[in-house]
């Protein structure tokens, strides 16, 4: 499977799930069903999370096609636009649908502005991948788009959004240190926390830390994630042919997993049960133990960037 066909497969997770996702909310909203309520929390925000890998492995994907007869660069640069901003969208609705899920066991029902958040959120991005995906669409497939917006793709001197970031990272030399000191930042958050909750998980701390008490940390770690997150996205959008290859979508594809592997510590019960004296269930310590390896396998893959990869 090449990089194109990797990019395509993707491309069905945040079209179809967040399809899915929007429909049981709104089904759950009108019929006031909690359960569902929860379960379309959980679909938007997994949605979020593979839309990660999704839209990075579309520099792999210009790549293989760029030098390919037909293929309408402007067009191209018209798509990693409209895909940017609904990824943007897209990462938004998936932080109010985790916020939403933590809240859960503080509160026994979604708060009211947090269902209006996530409802807003989730409509405008459907529009907005819904654009992103007509215009992936047009680069292989001229015949099914609008001739006048092929057209308009191709005359339009002024840089796409994506385009015109990266000019603004090469002419201001202040931008890539910033972020990268935010980057480090929001890295010792989000490690901090995983290691905290996941080593009490393993046993050490028990005599005096709770899971209940530890839960509160969670919109920590999640804030450090989301600072990385944003930060990664500048070093990205600015220069994306220097993140192509196996070891930056290994990097990606172990940071979905990583957001798949905190779930565990929000919605099943057995976690709640583990008190101050309490030994964590085996169940409890494979799911820390994982998560332990994931985090340091995602660190281990950045920083051999530039050694492994195709970075600087």
């Amino acid at each position: 499977m090449n990089a194109v066909e990797i990019h395509l497969l993707l491309n069905h997770f945040p079209t179809v799930g967040f399809s899915i996702g929007i429909a049981l909310f709104v089904a759950s909203l009108f019929g006031r069903n909690d359960a569902l309520k929860r379960a379309s929390l959980v679909i938007l925000f997994l949605t979020a999370a593979m839309t990660i890998a999704t839209y990075v492995s579309g520099s792999d994907a210009e790549q293989a096609i760029k030098e390919m007869p037909n293929i309408s660069e402007p067009l191209m640069n018209a798509h990693e636009s409209a895909a940017l901003v609904a990824f943007a969208f897209m990462q938004l609705t998936g932080f109010f649908a985790w916020l939403g899920l933590w809240s859960w066991r503080r509160i026994p029902r979604l708060p009211n502005w947090n269902a209006a958040t996530v409802l807003i959120l989730a409509v405008v991005t459907f529009g907005l991948m819904a654009r992103a995906a007509n215009l992936g669409g047009d680069i292989r497939h001229p015949e099914i788009g609008d001739s006048q917006t092929t057209q308009d793709a191709a005359a339009d001197p002024t840089p796409t959004i994506a385009r015109a970031w990266g000019m603004y990272v090469e002419q201001h030399t202040w931008v890539w240190p910033t972020a990268e000191t935010l980057h480090f930042v929001g890295l010792s958050m989000l490690f901090a926390v995983v290691l905290t909750i996941d080593l009490r998980m393993l046993g050490i701390g028990k005599g005096f830390l709770s899971f209940a008490g530890l839960h509160q940390l969670l919109p920590l770690g999640m804030l450090g994630f989301g600072l990385n997150l944003a930060t990664g996205m500048v070093f990205f959008v600015a220069t994306p042919h220097q993140y192509t290859g196996f070891l930056f979508f290994l990097k990606m594809s172990l940071v979905v997993l990583g957001a798949f592997n905190v779930l565990y510590f929000m919605l099943p019960n057995q976690p709640w049960n583990i008190g101050e004296s309490d030994d964590a269930p085996l169940a409890a310590k494979l799911i820390a133990a994982s998560a332990i390896v994931i985090w340091i396998a995602v660190l281990f893959c950045g920083h051999m960037l530039p050694f492994l990869g195709n970075s600087f």
